[in-house]
């Protein structure tokens, strides 16, 4: 995934920041600790109890989904809920065949691997792995030339926990060596809410339900984002010798913030007001805005437009960007003609 140094670093960010490393007092141990992803979190439950009274190692499993959203917690809750030990490294660390088989050959049964963004491994280390989860067994070759020789090493029944937030980038043959796919999807408000609450009492300051629910309300359906939002409400707070956080006054940090009511940023507002006030509402094509705003293309793609898509703000179309009546009436602007910003068909997209 290509990520735009360029872009400064957004507080809306849900890709993990080094202020996160403290996130971990907010996480939750337990699978009944966790809030959210219902479906995925009972299936869990009956696989893990399941593998526990057989004495197995639990099948492999593949979290996907958005940055953010709770795909390492879960892994160290499968790890602690079987009562074995947890092993993590990443895709990109992984350089090497030599590498991954050092870590499989000193694994205990039945013990845990979770590697993160699992979909850029590379294709050599990921062809140690498909025997590896199949058969629990390595196949590496040693030495070059005539006196090479292949060597099977036997290796402790394990249980492989991927994490991705690219899963169509993974190839096919892994995607189907994982038993149990679990695709986790956005948090309503009323789980944001219940997330925030249990955070404000772990960090230790009186947070009143309206306040909870205005942090909850801005960030962007991410248990990590809004982790990171009630962290710096907590500071404004206890700056200004606040005993008890309400809704006025998380709203008046969070604006300090520049984060709005519906979770937008500064960067994001950047981006709407480019469109609407120097092209009209569109159509504009990415390169045009990636120049004005002085920005590289695939930061905008993946970075700031997701949000603005899902929102509704913004329509992908043919001919470019183009924002919809819903971006026109947050930014306070009064939307142009209908048929000024209407896409042409069989036009390409710049």
């Amino acid at each position: 995934m290509v990520k735009a140094a360029s872009i400064p670093e957004r507080i809306l960010a849900p890709e993990r920041a080094e202020e996160d490393s403290l996130e971990a007092s907010l996480r939750p141990k337990r699978l009944d600790e966790f809030v959210g992803q219902q479906q995925a979190r009972e299936n869990l439950s009956v696989f893990i109890k399941a593998a526990c009274a057989r004495e197995e190692a639990l099948d492999h499993v593949l979290f996907s989904g958005p940055p953010g959203l709770g795909k390492t917690t879960l892994a160290q809750i499968v790890a602690r809920e079987l009562g074995v030990n947890f092993r993590s490294t990443s895709g990109p660390v992984l350089a090497r065949a030599g590498d991954l088989a050092a870590i499989l050959t000193n694994l205990e049964p039945r013990d845990v691997l979770f590697i993160d963004e699992i979909h850029r491994l590379n294709p050599a280390v990921e062809e140690i792995l498909y025997p590896a989860m199949e058969d629990f067994e390595l196949d590496l070759v040693i030495g070059e030339g005539p006196s090479a020789r292949s060597v099977k090493i036997t290796l402790a029944p394990f249980t492989l926990v991927g994490a991705t937030t690219r899963s169509g980038l993974i190839t096919t043959p892994l995607r189907d060596r994982f038993g149990i796919p679990v695709r986790l999807n956005f948090y309503s408000a009323d789980e944001l809410l219940s997330i925030v609450e249990r955070g404000a009492r772990v960090l230790g300051f009186d947070l009143t339900k309206d306040g909870a629910r205005e942090i909850a309300g801005r960030a962007r359906g991410t248990p990590r984002i809004a982790g990171r939002l009630l962290k710096r409400v907590r500071d404004f707070a206890s700056v200004a010798n606040h005993s008890k956080v309400d809704a006025k006054i998380a709203d008046a940090a969070l604006t300090r913030l520049e984060v709005d009511a519906r979770g937008l940023d500064a960067f994001d507002k950047r981006y709407l007001q480019l469109i609407a006030e120097a092209f009209g509402g569109g159509p504009v094509g990415i390169e045009t805005i990636a120049a004005a705003l002085g920005e590289a293309r695939d930061a905008i793609e993946e970075i700031v437009e997701p949000f603005l898509l899902q929102q509704g703000f913004v329509q992908r179309t043919p001919r470019g960007r183009i924002l919809t009546g819903a971006a026109f009436a947050h930014l306070g602007l009064a939307a142009p003609p209908q048929s000024s910003v209407q896409p042409q068909l069989f036009e390409e997209e710049e």
